[in-house]
């Protein structure tokens, strides 16, 4: 039996289920215990004719336009778990096992394929397309983990929203299908969900699992039954049912709770595995008003606070929660890969580590200091509110160091 696939978890709610006209999107990237994630910006940028992209493992052609985004990501890899760009787009992967064992060879990660979709698609229907024609031309495998003693490999499933819609694409190696959603609520994990509800698929799709003898034919196609390991294909979404319980009002707030739940499981604390990092997004559908992204970076959101940041130009960078650097020195570059790990904590990594090696330790400085996050947390999203409850069109001046900001504090906080 293959190894489990990280336990993450991503949600979107749609009017009428949360409040005020938003979408709100959400996910927790369950991984290794000891990877780091880190939060980075690219800005928009023209490429040259001809030139060639370097994923994580191959290098592919590069297109004439990137989109800016920011992603939350595994800090040795190029892709992300999870991110948004300039135009409210979101996306997050899960890492599944289907039927067919995931390949080994180096191709291109779930991870590389959410930020390409990121970079190249302007609506959540074009970050679809994108990725499901870079998955036709160059196909998907290579290590998930920062591993140099054995090889993890997953297909891809992916929660792909903008202001308007979301779609649910899951794949197994270049052959796929998605549904679209306008509204309720929704919920994908690390297993597959689609149904009989199909609204894209490859267009060899059924033709290919008639061949292996998968689907007769003669029964409704069911892309969870067809393509699910035998013991797999159950419900799993323990955190939908708290967010359809809010009836009407799934807002930021909403979202954050249901991700910080440990008793659903949504919240990832196993041998294994941790939550590393999480985002909530919120997506008005009124285009007059800016989306808002809030990323942890930081381990375990039930002892980490959830900062806001918004697309605007020459937004502040924020070099306290990336990584270091090793250029072409980096194990992860070098073949054979991973032969050693270097140390990838950021500077709020380091803080976090010591606040919660305290939430640990001495229960009443540590509930203090949750005290004093939680509520620093609460003024963001605060003022948050009131920039998406205002007529007058936001200065981008206002929010340019948000993030940074933010971090700032949570840093003078942990010192």
């Amino acid at each position: 039996r293959m190894a489990a696939a990280p336990p993450s978890y991503c949600f979107v709610a749609f009017p009428p289920c949360s409040k005020d006209g938003l979408v709100v999107f959400g996910k927790n990237s369950a991984r290794p215990r000891d990877e780091v994630q880190e939060v980075v910006y690219f800005a928009a940028a023209e490429h040259e004719p001809g030139s060639k992209v370097e994923c994580t493992y191959i290098e592919i052609e590069q297109v004439p336009r990137t989109h800016a985004v920011v992603l939350s990501r595994p800090s040795w890899l190029w892709g992300a778990e999870m991110g948004a760009n300039e135009h409210g787009v979101c996306v997050a992967n899960e890492a599944v096992l289907t039927r067919e064992p995931a390949s080994e060879s180096e191709a291109l990660l779930g991870m590389d394929l959410v930020r390409l979709g990121l970079e190249r698609g302007a609506t959540a229907k074009e970050a679809l397309d994108v990725i499901v024609a870079l998955l036709e031309e160059h196909g998907q495998g290579g290590n998930y983990y920062e591993d140099g003693s054995s090889c993890h490999t997953f297909q891809s499933a992916f929660l792909i929203v903008d202001r308007n819609e979301a779609w649910i694409l899951e794949t197994s190696g270049k052959y796929w299908a998605a549904e679209k959603i306008t509204e309720g609520v929704k919920c994908i994990c690390n297993q597959l969900s689609l149904t009989t509800k199909i609204d894209a698929e490859h267009p060899e799709l059924r033709n290919y699992v008639k061949s292996q003898g998968w689907w007769n034919g003669d029964s409704d196609f069911n892309f969870s039954e067809v393509f699910s390991l035998a013991d797999d294909h159950i419900a799993c979404c323990s955190g939908r049912e708290s967010l359809e319980k809010q009836g009407g009002d799934v807002s930021a707030q909403a979202m954050i709770d249901v991700l910080r739940d440990k008793d659903s499981g949504v919240c990832v604390d196993s041998e294994s595995f941790l939550t590393t990092a999480s985002i909530v997004s919120v997506l008005p559908q009124d285009p007059s008003f800016p989306c808002i992204h809030y990323f942890t970076g930081t381990p375990d959101p039930s002892r980490s606070i959830f900062k806001p940041f918004i697309f605007v130009d020459d937004v502040k960078l924020v070099p306290k929660v990336q990584s270091p650097s090793f250029g072409n020195d980096d194990p992860a570059k070098k073949i054979p890969r991973f032969q050693e790990k270097p140390d990838r904590r950021h500077e709020l990594y380091k803080a976090h580590e010591w606040a919660r090696a305290l939430l640990e330790t001495d229960q009443d400085k540590g509930q203090k200091l949750m005290r004093i996050m939680l509520d620093l947390e609460k003024q963001g999203l605060e003022a948050m509110e009131d920039i998406l409850s205002r007529t007058e069109i936001l200065d981008p001046a206002e929010v340019v160091d948000l993030f940074y900001d933010c971090v700032d504090t949570e840093l003078k906080f942990f010192k």
